[in-house]
């Protein structure tokens, strides 16, 4: 499990191969990966957008910003957390992702970033 803390909020990763499948004639990797976000500063945060990178082992790299997470914009307690499933495809059966979540604290009026951890995604059969 990959961890870091950021300004308090505490980004933990655990990721599962889940399957291959084929579309338009190329195998594809299917990855979950399940985030908790844990706030443990004092102060009042809202998740408002993400930004990943994501690098397959063939060196292509996508890159996805949004808001929120799987559509959610999630507010946190000082002392809370927040857990969320979610996935990505590959086209080699290695890659790694990382990113950053902007936040708000409400306490400052100000936004943040949160640093995700670099992650790997790795099918067990790819390991020698």
């Amino acid at each position: 499990m990959a961890h870091r803390v950021t300004q308090g909020i505490r980004i933990s990763v655990e990721t599962l191969f889940n399957n291959t499948f084929y579309k338009d004639q190329k195998i594809h990797y299917a990855f979950n990966y399940k985030i908790i976000i844990e706030n443990q500063s004092n102060d009042t945060v809202q998740l408002l957008s993400r930004h990943w990178e994501i690098t397959d082992a063939l060196n292509f790299t996508e890159i996805v910003d949004g808001k929120g997470v799987i559509g959610i914009t999630p507010i946190l307690n000082p002392k809370t957390n927040y857990t969320y499933n979610s996935g990505c495809f590959l086209i080699s059966p290695m890659g790694s992702m990382k990113g950053f979540y902007t936040m708000f604290n409400f306490s400052s009026n100000q936004k943040f970033k949160v640093i995700i951890p670099s992650f790997k995604l790795t099918a067990p059969f790819a390991i020698n």
